[in-house]
């Protein structure tokens, strides 16, 4: 192994932790398409999304031109709990592996909500409180947005309410009970205590539910009470602006070094890990000051990128919300039950949508059992239990390792650690019992959720 002149975890000082949050979309040259009115088909109005989400944020949803926005003292101060977060050197991974290549992550689970998710949540959760607003309604799939939101709201003294998936709500029952211990209100997703939720179940009374459902029931909640607004842990342009730190830490840390990433790669649900991940690296490929491959990993179970349409389509099961045009597989499909982690969302970020149809960007979908062998091997070498979400960026961080053992290539590959799998354990138990199962959607399941697409 060569020398090691680079330390095992990179640490930014807290004098260096960014005090902007960076606006991607201010330097694409072809932006995202605008959310749309279901109604109207013409792009929603500021007045309309205030309905929905706080004003500030609905500021931020809409604003293609500010490259950089600055975050409020009140949020970095937050921040400094548990941020810069480090980025490490992979050394015991690259020795078990053998490769020439230099392995980097970025450890997003040192924080109470064990993700990145609290990055966007305290954000959104801020804004909220300024805006004198009494409550948030959100959802949460495998629990982790959830868990961050729930944090976020009782530092603000606000409520929380939580539709959690229910295969989720019932696979999870620990990471359920931190959003209660944080004092959120978690409801099994489609419940009977909505609306869309009794119809949807009529409809289906064994669904095991989905994010596009839990989606319906959190809007139609915030919009019905007094004092509340709607959240979102991903997807949205305001959620990949906050978490653009994590993006503009890990650039900051290589540079430190002198160290160029060959190749960044992160897991992929809706697009708030990869989102933030990449922002900085993507912006300076878009002017052509870096060419590094970027790689988005998602679920063969879930696969919007890679088998999904380009289309305009409801970011819910109820059909009650906006239109983006994003990769998807129809607002009402539903991920197999058999499915362990998050990256359940049928659709994916504009903003990422748009750049991986220009081809700035690369995917691939992966079965959950090499995701959850690969995730095996890394907590055995590099120590920490790794989430069922960062698995596949880890899968593939070691597939493209070992492509450079074969060409002796020495390149420098970089992955988003998103999170911790300590609440994951059903999972973990699924795959070491041989119980775990993949499932790939088959073309006529495919086209059937994409037969819904509304026509615009």
């Amino acid at each position: 192994m060569e020398d090691r002149k680079i330390p095992y975890k990179i640490y930014l000082e807290e004098d260096e932790m960014p005090k902007a949050w960076y606006n991607l979309r201010a330097d694409m040259r072809v932006k995202p398409a605008p959310l749309i009115h279901p109604g109207t088909k013409q792009p929603m109005t500021a007045q309309e999304l205030e309905v929905v989400f706080c004003t500030e944020l609905v500021k931020q949803e809409l604003d293609d031109t500010t490259p950089f926005i600055e975050i409020p003292q009140e949020i970095r101060d937050f921040y400094k709990m548990y941020r810069p977060s480090p980025l490490v050197r992979a050394y015991c991974l690259e020795e078990k592996l053998q490769t020439p290549a230099r392995i980097y992550y970025k450890f997003e689970g040192n924080n109470t909500s064990g993700s990145h998710k609290l990055n966007s949540a305290i954000a959104q959760a801020f804004y909220a409180k300024k805006q004198g607003l009494t409550g948030l309604a959100t959802e949460t799939g495998a629990g982790q947005w959830g868990t961050a939101l729930s944090m976020a709201c009782s530092y603000f003294g606000l409520d929380c309410l939580v539709y959690m998936v229910k295969v989720s709500y019932e696979q999870k029952p620990f990471r359920r009970e931190v959003m209660r211990t944080y004092g959120a209100t978690v409801t099994p997703s489609p419940s009977a205590e909505t609306a869309v939720g009794r119809k949807i179940l009529a409809e289906h009374p064994d669904t095991t539910g989905s994010l596009g459902c839990a989606i319906s029931e959190a809007v139609e909640t915030a919009v019905s009470k007094e004092g509340y607004r709607y959240v979102l842990g991903s997807v949205l342009n305001q959620v990949l602006l906050h978490q653009s730190i994590i993006g503009l830490e890990t650039k900051a840390a290589l540079d430190k070094y002198g160290i160029k990433p060959d190749i960044i790669i992160g897991c992929s649900g809706g697009g708030s890990n990869l989102g933030g991940l990449i922002a900085p690296f993507m912006g300076m490929k878009i002017k052509g000051e870096s060419d590094c491959r970027i790689i988005a990993v998602e679920p063969a179970s879930c696969p919007s990128f890679t088998r999904g349409k380009y289309a305009y389509d409801f970011c819910d099961t109820g059909m009650i919300t906006p239109l983006a045009k994003m990769y998807t597989l129809g607002s009402g499909y539903i991920p197999a039950p058999n499915h362990a982690g998050g990256l359940r969302y049928h659709g994916m970020s504009t903003t990422l949508s748009q750049l991986y149809h220009d081809g700035y960007m690369e995917a691939v979908a992966l079965g959950q059992t090499s995701v959850f062998k690969a995730a095996e091997a890394f907590a055995r070498v590099e120590g920490i239990l790794p989430a069922p979400e960062s698995s596949h960026a880890i899968k593939v961080a070691i597939d493209e390792a070992m492509k450079c053992k074969e060409t002796g290539e020495e390149k420098n590959i970089v992955f988003g650690l998103s999170g911790t799998g300590y609440f994951d354990m059903k999972a973990y138990e699924s795959y070491h019992d041989g119980k775990m199962t993949d499932y790939c959607p088959t073309d006529e399941e495919i086209a059937a959720g994409l037969a819904g697409l509304p026509e615009v």
